[in-house]
């Protein structure tokens, strides 16, 4: 087997800041020909997508995948719903923690692995605004620390 490059398509950074992310899975996305194109072109957003889990299948909803250029009518509906592609035995231990109450799913990133294009989505829980305040501090510290490991480092 030759070695599978990864290439960041699409990165929801907002998830990171809006929840704890306790797990995370690879799942394969079902999608049509010009879909693939577009994402491969790297027109595609996850920014207010969400994941749900419905009759023991995975769907990702309000995921945007802009429509391909020279795809004229074999285009599909930029912001469908997507079945995601999960082992039985991963599904059934997502809907489980989904039960628990304040767990949710998110995507978390978008990127083709090989030929392939996968999603990388996150068993999360949803952080208080006194979490998210930590955070910030947390990243202002450290790039304080950083810029002054800088300075000292110049002279």
């Amino acid at each position: 087997m030759g070695k599978e490059t990864t290439k960041l398509i699409a990165n929801n950074k907002k998830a990171y800041h809006d929840y704890f992310i306790d797990d995370t899975y690879e799942a394969g996305i079902s999608l049509v020909g010009t879909e693939v194109k577009s994402i491969r072109m790297g027109k595609c957003s996850i920014k207010e997508a969400f994941i749900k889990v419905e009759k023991g299948e995975v769907y990702v909803y309000g995921m945007h995948i802009s429509p391909y250029e020279k795809g004229n009518i074999f285009n599909k509906d930029p912001l469908r719903v997507r079945k995601l592609l999960l082992h039985g035995f991963e599904i059934r231990k997502i809907s489980g923690k989904l039960a628990e109450k304040g767990y949710t799913m998110v995507p978390l990133r978008v990127y083709l692995k090989g030929s392939l294009v996968k999603m990388e989505i996150g068993l999360a829980r949803g952080k208080k605004l006194y979490d998210k305040r930590q955070d910030i501090a947390k990243k202002d510290q450290r790039r304080e620390a950083e810029k002054e490991f800088k300075v000292k480092n110049l002279y």
